[in-house]
């Protein structure tokens, strides 16, 4: 979340390549601690790395500010996959509240998957527009900022849908 205004701001003081540095440094952690328990976020975390490394050797600002696109094509990338190999993203975070999930709850689990492969669409294709198009304060607020109060309006929505929806179901 902080990625987008430690670029601006690190901008001002460091190359471009110092500060894929510090992030290459960071996923490399992450990823150490998720391969030990075979997380599902380590080839995600890998791509990120080999992005960072091709930002280090271009030290180009630009090359820094592909990454909030990236990093929704990976995602989307992950959600759809678990469309067409079930269960769904969705589908298995719920199952850790409700590992009896119903076939109702499958089919509702697989649509909001959809919903966030929607969503990491057009929020992918914003963030790659604002990299490309925009100064690099639209671009630090779009992504440090708007895209993440609209997953935050999409998480919320999903929620009240879903209360909503269950208290109908009863």
């Amino acid at each position: 979340m902080l990625y987008p205004f430690a670029v601006y701001f690190g901008t001002q003081y460091l190359e471009p390549w110092k500060i894929a540095s510090v992030l290459f440094v960071l996923l490399a952690i992450r990823f150490a601690a998720s391969y030990s328990v075979k997380h599902w976020s380590s080839p995600l975390l890998l791509v990120g790395m080999v992005y960072c490394g091709f930002a280090i050797w271009s030290n180009e600002l630009l090359t820094l500010r592909f990454y909030p696109a990236i990093a929704n094509a990976a995602m989307l990338l992950l959600f759809s996959w678990s469309l067409w190999s079930p269960p769904s993203v969705i589908e298995r975070l719920a199952r850790l509240q409700h590992p009896d999930l119903p076939p109702e709850g499958v089919v509702y689990t697989r649509r909001v998957t959809q919903v966030w492969c929607g969503f990491f669409i057009v929020n992918g294709s914003i963030a790659l527009a604002t990299a490309l198009f925009s100064s690099v304060e639209i671009w630090s607020l779009y992504n440090g900022l708007i895209a993440y109060l609209l997953m935050g309006i999409l998480f919320i929505g999903e929620y009240l849908i879903r209360i909503k929806t269950q208290n109908h179901a009863r």
